[in-house]
């Protein structure tokens, strides 16, 4: 039985409103299928879902998609589903769902998938819900199959910002500089520390378990390995009055008379001058 998914309001945002401006370099490019009528035209589409999807300022070569850039070129698939295929190969979990929290993946697959970002914590956390139970894939198709996709961008469009009216463009919004990831890597660095070292870096909340991580693990093999020695009180008195060890009875004087011990005259290299001696 899957969970059933959160209500939320949508906001108004600018996507939401129609448009009346003049349109300009910063008004998306549409790039379409049908509209590709050369291998350039399909190479630039490409291009440009490489651009949305992945967000990188330079899309290396072990970015690239071979298998499924061979299938759009022979027109095997949709535009809609190598947008899918992106969303789901390894890339996009290296590079976005794994340096994220659950919440911010949300808000930067719907800025990059739909065009647009989330309607505030109460989106995030429902979507979020849909990653934990479906995973990654299930969360892209999720998505994917939307009917607000559908509606903007159907089989053939490659999704774009919509109605970007200030600040940087969605798909060049790194991933990797988040509040989560920098304490991940905090997190990463510290495990390879030890624990005095770890101590230095307590300048706010830092959970104990990471400090114990710290730790090596040796260490603490050697104590658990380690056998204090503790006193059986019971067993040392027993042993000390044993019969084999004679205690002398000192409660009582004894009939015979010590003997007594008197000083004698010692004589020593010199003797005493007085300061003023008599004449």
């Amino acid at each position: 039985m899957s969970i059933p998914l959160l209500q939320y309001r949508p906001k108004t945002q600018n996507h939401r409103v129609d448009g009346y401006d003049v349109l300009d370099e910063d008004d998306p490019q549409r790039y379409r299928l049908t509209d590709a009528t050369s291998d350039t035209d399909i190479t630039e589409l490409i291009w440009a879902a490489y651009r949305q999807i992945f967000g990188e300022h330079l899309i290396l070569e072990s970015y690239r998609q071979p298998f499924l850039e061979s299938q759009l070129r022979n027109r095997a698939i949709t535009v809609r589903d190598f947008i899918r295929g992106l969303g789901k190969s390894e890339t996009y979990r290296e590079l976005v769902a794994e340096t994220n929290s659950n919440y911010r993946l949300v808000d930067i697959t719907y800025k990059r998938f739909l065009g647009r970002a989330t309607y505030g914590r109460d989106e995030q956390i429902a979507q979020s819900i849909v990653i934990a139970t479906k995973g990654l894939h299930g969360f892209i198709d999720a998505v994917v199959d939307s009917t607000e996709y559908s509606q903007n961008f159907g089989d053939d469009i490659v999704p774009y910002q919509r109605r970007r009216m200030e600040g940087r463009p969605f798909n060049l919004v790194n991933p990797r500089y988040s509040d989560y990831w920098r304490s991940r890597m905090m997190q990463m660095e510290l495990m390879s520390r030890s624990y005095y070292q770890v101590r230095q870096y307590q300048s706010g909340e830092l959970d104990k378990k990471i400090v114990r991580q710290a730790i090596p693990s040796t260490f603490l093999n050697m104590v658990q390995t380690m056998i204090i020695p503790q006193m059986n009180m019971q067993r040392d008195v027993a042993r000390a009055t044993s019969s084999a060890i004679k205690i002398p009875d000192m409660t009582r004087e004894s009939a015979t008379p010590k003997p007594t011990v008197k000083p004698t005259a010692v004589a020593l290299p010199y003797r005493y001058l007085p300061s003023n001696p008599k004449s």
